[in-house]
């Protein structure tokens, strides 16, 4: 299995000033897999320590801040010698000991020539900020669950991810249908390593299909663990929520239809806990599509899920789906669809979305996109429709220089000039497995 991230990872090495790095994510997207994997291929031997198991280092690290007698105690642990940029140091788990993220701060400054990748859960480091976090003395990189393109190429498909990538706009034409097929794949399976892995190895959507409930369990057990009881219930009420908020044609998020009787002050401190843990994403709606899009929230949001594999396993999604044409595109008045893009977009540009809608909320964009100095719109079809009503009065109104529709129609860009010389855009018509390809195809002369 590859992973495009592995290409930062080789970045850092390469960078002769870098920091320890601070690898961040969700549980269960592969964060320890990929350390290692980057420790086999580009060290001559990685020196791993894992904190959530009680250890010897564990409680050293809790009192010493000596970056020799740290070394000696992890040379003694691992049974070998580190070399400086030819051992690969990876701390494992590190929210579970506070002492050794804050190392980090002393190894930067005192043993700058080891090189430490570290990683821990996403709301376990959340928790850490501000007491004792090596703030500014660390570089970060943030691990998504597997994208589509990389589950192509994962399934043994690595030439469409290829074809896709180079966008040979006219070859792609001709394996549409294909394209569209493994799509098909990607919504009922999704980005989950261990159940991606499964699949490319058995192809067997019943046991996709346990994995991904087992995944979901264990998450719900987390929220008891780490968690009060009442807030354990109100995390589970707004977990178990997201599936309907999003299978509603306004997918805004409602509190009311959380839980009845809770406020929503108590629901958001639920949602900051989901958030945090990277379970959850908020796409925040904004009252004027203007840079920066941050400075014009108004409040309301949608709320996506870690996965869209996960999201297909907790709505129920039959397997057999795969077989029906394009009605898994438009299962729960698209919410698959639009859940698949967001992580798309997060994925290949590390950029959080927004969205707008009207003031009378006559008209709607499912996303809107910082680039080069200008907001992009993007309007999801989850079939062929490309009927876009909402599109052409965002451009008439606000005349952004593109805009980009995506749906199952294959690629078409055109020039569309705006009533009464108020200017023109272009449209790009981009189909939906190439999302990954959006910003690179606007930015293409």
């Amino acid at each position: 299995m590859k992973r495009k991230l592995m290409e930062s990872l080789v970045s850092w090495k390469k960078d002769t000033e870098h920091r320890p790095l601070l690898l961040r994510g969700a549980r269960q997207v592969g964060k320890t897999w990929l350390m290692k994997e980057f420790g086999k291929l580009e060290y001559d031997r990685t020196a791993y320590v894992r904190f959530d198991h009680a250890s010897p280092l564990r409680e050293l690290f809790a009192s010493e801040t000596n970056v020799v007698n740290l070394l000696d105690a992890i040379q003694l642990q691992v049974g070998f010698k580190i070399e400086p940029r030819r051992t690969l140091v990876v701390f494992d788990e590190i929210q579970e000991c506070p002492g050794a993220l804050a190392s980090l701060k002393f190894f930067y400054e005192e043993a700058p020539e080891i090189d430490i990748v570290a990683a821990g859960s996403q709301l376990g480091l959340s928790n850490h900020v501000g007491t004792g976090f090596p703030v500014g003395k660390v570089d970060s990189l943030f691990l998504y669950p597997i994208s589509f393109m990389e589950f192509v190429e994962a399934i043994g498909k690595g030439q469409f991810a290829e074809l896709i990538d180079k966008g040979d706009w006219r070859m792609i034409s001709a394996f549409h249908d294909e394209c569209v097929r493994l799509l098909k794949l990607y919504f009922l399976i999704g980005g989950m390593p261990r159940v991606v892995d499964d699949y490319a190895r058995h192809g067997d959507f019943t046991r996709t299909r346990r994995i991904q409930k087992s995944l979901l369990q264990d998450y719900r057990g987390d929220f008891g663990k780490h968690a009060p009881p009442v807030m354990a219930r109100r995390i589970e009420a707004v977990w178990d929520s997201l599936p309907g908020q999003l299978s509603r044609e306004n997918k805004k998020f409602i509190f009311k239809d959380v839980h009845q009787g809770t406020r929503a002050q108590e629901l958001e401190l639920a949602m900051q806990w989901l958030t945090e843990a990277g379970l959850m994403r908020q796409i925040c709606r904004v009252t004027k599509p203007d840079l920066p899009l941050e400075a014009y929230h108004d409040g309301a949001f949608k709320g996506f899920v870690l996965d869209i594999g996960l999201l297909a396993a907790k709505t129920g999604l039959p397997p057999r789906t795969i077989l029906d044409g394009s009605r898994v595109f438009e299962e729960f008045k698209g919410a698959l669809t639009e859940q698949f893009v967001q992580q798309e977009v997060v994925a290949s540009t590390g950029e959080m979305p927004h969205y707008w809608a009207s003031p009378r909320g006559d008209a709607e964009i499912d996303f809107l996109l910082q680039s080069t100095g200008d907001v992009i719109p993007v309007e999801v079809k989850a079939s062929v429709n490309l009927q876009a009503k909402s599109l052409k009065y965002y451009c008439g109104k606000f005349r952004p220089p593109v805009a980009i529709r995506t749906s199952l129609a294959q690629f078409h860009s055109q020039t569309i000039t705006l009533a009464e010389d108020k200017g023109e855009y272009t449209l790009f018509d981009l189909p939906l497995y190439a999302v990954s390809r959006l910003k690179a195809e606007i930015a293409t002369p």
